[in-house]
């Protein structure tokens, strides 16, 4: 009768364990569309390589930026840094991931220590980011004030899965100083 008391309480304690221990945040609705997109503009910051490079800040319905820059509201944020171009702005044509550099490139999503690099997606509930997505691999096409994006990344359940967001519109050019 012991032993079988002491195999009970072993399991309740591991029940009780497994519960408190830390879920990964699932994204559950990621948007299939973003309202507002910023270039932002940083022109040749690299010695080594020959490319401007800009950024592509987007924000889907329920989040804007304030007069300081900061996000306000609810939603999603989409960022995607190091995109090189062969001018100064975003030209058509197709993109891909990569870490070379080129023209009509851009730098996949690493984390850092906790820190997102590259791409990611944020997560945001009134005004606070409540999680993380780094977004490893993917590509984008940029035609007509359009952006189709096809990006991937593992899930909260470590399983390859593909993001395919669009927007349509006008870029917001914003120069970073």
């Amino acid at each position: 009768m012991k032993k079988e008391y002491f195999v009970i309480l072993i399991g309740c304690l591991l029940s009780v364990m497994a519960c408190t221990k830390r879920q990964p945040h699932v994204y559950r609705g990621l948007p299939d569309e973003y309202e507002i997109a910023y270039e932002e503009i940083y022109g040749h910051c690299y010695d080594s390589i020959a490319q401007a490079v800009v950024a592509l800040d987007l924000y889907s319905e329920g989040l804007e930026l304030d007069k300081n820059h900061r996000i306000k509201g609810t939603g999603y944020n989409l960022y995607l840094s190091d995109i090189f171009v062969p001018d100064s702005l975003l030209e058509e044509g197709s993109y891909r991931h990569s870490k070379d550099g080129e023209a009509f490139t851009f730098l996949p999503g690493r984390d850092y220590d906790g820190t997102p690099h590259g791409m990611y997606i944020l997560n945001i509930e009134e005004n606070k980011v409540i999680g993380i997505q780094v977004l490893d691999s993917g590509s984008f096409v940029y035609r007509n004030d359009s952006l189709l994006f096809t990006l991937y990344y593992k899930n909260a359940y470590g399983y390859r899965a593909v993001y395919s967001p669009t927007f349509h519109g006008t870029l917001i050019p914003w120069r970073k100083k």
